[in-house]
């Protein structure tokens, strides 16, 4: 009896079927994500994605198909898509130096790490709540800032890690501290499909991917050279966006009526808008490009119960009886640590308490 390799029995179509990805463009019931992706995939300077939501809402899978839209590099024939795991450490997420190698030959070589790895395409972080804090903020670090330091024994380099950052998250698994919420440029919260026509069309475009994964891909093939096409077009033409006056005010009055603390609000929507405007081939950015960037960008940093303006402080107008000196009520509001209303301390008798077993009684 003969057995066959693994290589001979898969077969070429069963290879190429293993590397298809869900294309970006066949996603169902899910623009709000997409848009948020593209806009982060144009401009990885907005600080990334936070997608949240429950399980099987297509969280990795959009990950994953963001990763296929974008421009291949220089050492790869595609753009990568790296998986952050959660006992990932600080190290292998930023890389370290081989300082033996110094003191060896005299030349500093660096380990690289996750970021290094994810240049140029997607880094995903799944259930980014569950890690570490220190490991959550180094990632956003280097997410917003497009370098990397690595530092040891006093010596350190830097190196590019431009990447598109995706995090996700299930609510019912815990939250992210404000302060690391704060850091994520756009924020999606995803909710369960809930009309039976739309989780019919789902699931049949699951099936029909899983059945013929090549041919979804040839499918959806021109229209994902088209957003490819058109996410290089909008990187180029960034820098020839300027932000009007009007745009700037907008961006303010959206922050302010959210409530937000700190300008990385204002910040995110005006790099955003400008995404949106270059993704859609204009000159110009708009106030409208504002609004319709803004809840991405405020969501996940609205102060709770934020709807509008915040209510100016006033003084209490409220007028209380007079009272007679040497009454309750006076002696509670002429105490600075009192509350109106507070009745003041009743002495009470006190009994000697008897040992029973334990420390002995203190002799005196």
């Amino acid at each position: 009896m003969t057995f066959q390799s693994s290589e001979a029995i898969a077969g070429p179509g069963l290879e190429a079927a293993s590397r298809a990805t869900f294309p970006f463009s066949a996603l169902i019931g899910q623009p709000v994500l997409q848009r948020a992706l593209l806009l982060a995939a144009i401009d990885p300077g907005i600080g990334g994605v936070l997608i949240s939501g429950p399980r099987g809402t297509a969280k990795s899978t959009a990950a994953r198909a963001l990763a296929a839209l974008l421009p291949p590099t220089p050492a790869a024939s595609a753009a990568p898509f790296v998986t952050l795991p959660l006992s990932a450490s600080v190290e292998q997420l930023v890389g370290t130096l081989n300082v033996e190698d110094v003191l060896r030959d005299g030349r500093l070589r660096l380990a690289p790490g996750l970021v290094a790895r994810a240049h140029g395409g997607v880094l995903y972080v799944d259930e980014v709540n569950l890690l570490p804090d220190a490991l959550v903020d180094a990632l956003l670090d280097v997410a917003a800032s497009g370098v990397n330091t690595v530092e040891r024994d006093g010596i350190s380099q830097q190196h590019a890690a431009r990447f598109v950052l995706v995090g996700t998250m299930n609510p019912e698994e815990g939250e992210l501290r404000p302060q690391l919420l704060d850091r994520f440029g756009l924020s999606v919260a995803l909710a369960n499909a809930s009309e039976a026509g739309q989780r019919t069309a789902i699931v049949r475009a699951r099936l029909r991917f899983d059945e013929d994964p090549l041919g979804v891909a040839e499918a959806h093939a021109d229209e994902q050279a088209r957003l490819a096409a058109a996410v290089v077009a909008a990187r180029a033409g960034l820098a020839r966006l300027a932000w009007p006056d009007a745009v700037l005010q907008r961006a303010a009055e959206r922050a302010l009526a959210a409530g937000v603390d700190g300008m990385r609000a204002d910040l995110v929507m005006l790099r955003a808008a400008r995404a949106l405007a270059a993704f859609e081939g204009r000159t110009e950015v708009t106030t409208d490009d504002v609004d319709a960037v803004a809840e991405l960008a405020l969501a996940h940093r609205r102060e709770e119960g934020r709807s509008g303006p915040a209510p100016e402080s006033k003084p209490d107008m409220r007028q209380a009886a007079p009272t007679p000196p040497g009454s309750a009520a006076a002696s509670a509001n002429s105490s600075p640590m009192g509350d109106w209303g507070a009745l003041p301390p009743i002495p009470e008798a006190t009994a000697r308490v008897l040992p029973e077993g334990g420390w002995p009684a203190k002799k005196a």
